[in-house]
Order: C-alpha cells, then structure tokens, then sequence
C-alpha cells in the first residue's frame, strides 16, 4: 500500500508519521534536538534530526511504497539562505523579538490593522531585519527550508506559514504595501496552498534515505495547523482545543475571522479558514501550584458535576493575549479554599470559562457556531477536566483520530500524492 511522510519539527525534536492511503498510520518515529547538541535553533541541527527521525521510519516500513512528503515548522520562525539554500545566520524563532524600532514602525504604518504581521515576533519583521544580510536570495520559513532539503527548492513557501509575513491569505498574494514597508519582495518565496506538489526528490535526497526518485515534495503548513488536521476535524463549526503550557482553539470557518484587538487570526485550509487564538492560561498555571504527579492525585477527587462558586482567571502572571487582549489583566486565583482538590477544581473550572469565552468570542466576529470539540495536549487526558470543560462548552466532545502534528502533515503529503496520480 502506498505511503505518504509527514514531519513535525519542533522546539524539542523531529516526529515523523508514515500514513496509508486510508489515514491509518504504519509507523512513527521521534528523535530529540538534543541528541545533536545543545543548539536548538542551529538548522544543521533540525536538520539532523529529521535525518535520523525519518531514517529510523524508513527501517520498519517499505521505503519502496513512499510516495510523497510534506513538512511542518514552527509559526513565525524564520532564517536567511544564499542561491544555494545554505543559511547565512542563526534563525530567529518563533518567540524572538525584532528589536529595531525602524522595521517596526515601517510594519505599523503600513500594515492594515487586521494583518497577522504586526508586532516584533512577526515573520515579516524578521523577514526586514534578514534581509539586509549580503548574499541572501531567500527568507525562509523553518518548514519550507527543511522541504528544501528534500526538493532542492529553497523558494518556495506555504499560505500557513507565511500568513504572519504579511501574506493575505484571502487575495491569496503578497500583498503591495509588504514593499512600501522596505521590504525586498524578490527574496520573499513563492506561496502555494498547503498539499500542493513543489517537486520531486533531488537525487542527493534519495540516495541518502533509500527512497525512489519520484517522490513527490508537498508544501506542508504550521505546527499549529497540522495538529489540527490531525485531528480529523473536517466540517464548519468543529474546534479544536490545545491544552498544553498554554491554551489554543482554532474552529473550522467558512470565512476569515482577524481581530488583533482580542488576539484572533485565520489561517487558510484549501478554501475554508481555521481562525483561532492562543491564551497565556493553561498547563503552565497549573504547574505554578502543583507538580503533575499531585495534580493526577487531586484530580481523583474531583467532582466535575459540582461548581465550586469561584470566579478565576488563572494565568501565570499578569497578561493576556486571547480572548481577552490585555497585557496588564492579572490573574485572578482567589479566595483560594483550604482544600487542594477544590482550588484544582477552581483552576479548571476558570481555564474553562476562559475557552468558553474564546469560542464565544470567535462566533461573535462572525465564526460558526461551535458544534464540537477535539481535545490534544497533556491536559485532554485528565477526566475530571475534560468533564468540567464539556459542562461549560454544552457540545459533544469527539475522539482525535491522532494528536500528532507529524499526522496533519502526512494527510497533507497524501493529498499532494493523489493529486499527483501517486495513489
């Protein structure tokens, strides 16, 4: 049966997913950054990973049934090349800040209010600040220089990724004012949809791997948005809540949904939109207060069809991003009651009205109604939570037919196969 290879490179380590034709997965693999030196940010050292990650795939699957591959990075993260693809200095990441006040002000004057580029972790403030480097020929974003490596194509670049470089994601093109803000459009890459074919193998790329020399490299996507597709959610109205350090929704839109002032931008998947925010709330907080070994043993005697009464905000210090954009709102974790399990309760209890709100929120800039919910992240797993947030939001909660990134990217690469004529 033919196979398509997604890969997640992230801040810790390479994952790689092998999917059949039918979604089901043949085989993964996850190697750690670290087993390559402590620079995460080296991309010979994403690099690295990847090779060993996919190597160690590659050895419990038919390399022979491979018919195509697609990439995902980390949102925002991006990094200078020359012609030939070699990088020219340290990437910037995902968190980074730009902090010439210069690039800035050109991307607030002329970016419209509703782009994702504003701000100094935007791809497009990184993008100005990259290109004064001499030699460079390309701005890349972290998935398409790894898809590069693949394809020999360092040009070339997903509507994900580069929606935070200022990419109108609805035109479906860079738009004019990128240039009025200094910006070099000639070392932007070339943006194509997520699962579109940009090539073939290159010979070097399947000499090393063991891999025949028609596979096709598909443009791949976000983080973000893979762990979405891996999901399985496919129809208007279906969110999907990350609850890891922090908490993340996204909801399936028929339209764009961009509102900077509560923290709210849309990615684009094929011709629907995935619009979504990111609160400072989540796993994070918790932690502050228990360690996780306490919080599984709390959570025990928790009884998910009370309320305790209490109104928290949990965050772990003061801020908030989304859905309430404020970045001096403090946290709100009192009165605290004398019994653990309770302020555990109250913690959950808060994170999720703190979802609740970001759904709302989301519906009433124009979003569908939520109809149900795909849970990922450390926190899906915890029983007690997973009932009190399912009060709070009133939909069916639905099974994820995976909770890896690498898996949205392979369902990807399996799109770019077939459209191929691979499958």
């Amino acid at each position: 049966m033919p196979l398509a290879i997604g890969i997640d490179i992230g801040t810790s380590g390479a994952r790689t997913v092998a999917m059949r034709a039918d979604f089901s997965i043949a085989a993964r693999s996850a190697v750690s950054l670290d087993r390559f030196g402590n620079n995460a940010r080296d991309p010979a050292t994403w690099w690295s990973a990847v090779g060993a990650a996919l190597t160690e795939l590659l050895s419990g699957i038919d390399r022979a049934a491979v018919r195509s591959i697609a990439v995902d990075g980390t949102s925002g993260t991006l990094l200078s090349v020359n012609a030939a693809g070699r990088p020219l200095a340290e990437p910037l990441m995902y968190n980074d800040k730009v902090a010439d006040d210069t690039i800035l002000a050109a991307i607030a004057n002329k970016a419209p209010a509703v782009s994702a580029a504003h701000g100094p972790t935007s791809g497009l403030a990184k993008a100005l600040w990259f290109q004064r480097l001499p030699g460079v020929a390309s701005v890349l974003h972290q998935a398409d220089w790894i898809a590069g490596n693949f394809s020999g194509r360092f040009d070339i670049s997903d509507e994900n990724n580069a929606l935070k470089t200022g990419y109108d994601v609805k035109a479906r093109c860079w738009p004019d004012w990128i240039a009025a803000t200094g910006m070099r459009m000639e070392v932007l890459p070339r943006v194509v949809r997520p699962g579109d074919v940009v090539g073939t193998i290159t010979k070097a790329a399947a000499g090393l791997f063991g891999l025949a020399h028609d596979v096709v490299i598909v443009a791949g996507t976000t983080d973000g948005c893979a762990s979405f597709l891996a999901t399985g959610a496919t129809a208007a109205g279906d969110g999907v809540t990350a609850l890891g350090s922090s908490l993340t929704i996204k909801i399936l839109s028929d339209r764009p949904i961009s509102a900077p002032q509560f923290g709210i931008y849309s990615h684009r998947l094929g011709d629907d939109y995935l619009a979504g925010g990111a609160s400072n709330s989540g796993g994070k907080v918790l932690a502050q207060h228990f360690p996780l070994a306490r919080i599984i043993e709390l959570s025990a005697l928790i009884d998910p069809a009370t309320e305790t009464g209490l109104d928290y905000y949990p965050l772990p210090a003061a801020g908030e991003r989304f859905p309430i954009a404020d970045p001096a709102l403090p946290p709100r974790l009192t009165p605290r009651p004398t019994d653990d399990a309770d302020f555990l309760k109250a913690m959950f209890e808060g994170i999720a009205a703190i979802e609740a709100l970001g759904y709302r929120r989301l519906a009433e800039l124009g979003a569908p109604r939520l109809t149900s919910v795909r849970s990922v992240g450390g926190g899906a797993a915890n029983p007690a939570w997973s009932a009190i947030r399912q009060h709070k939001l009133g939909v069916d909660f639905l099974p994820v037919l995976s909770d890896e990134a690498a898996a949205g990217t392979a369902r990807l690469a399996l799109m770019g196969a077939s459209a191929a004529g691979l499958l």
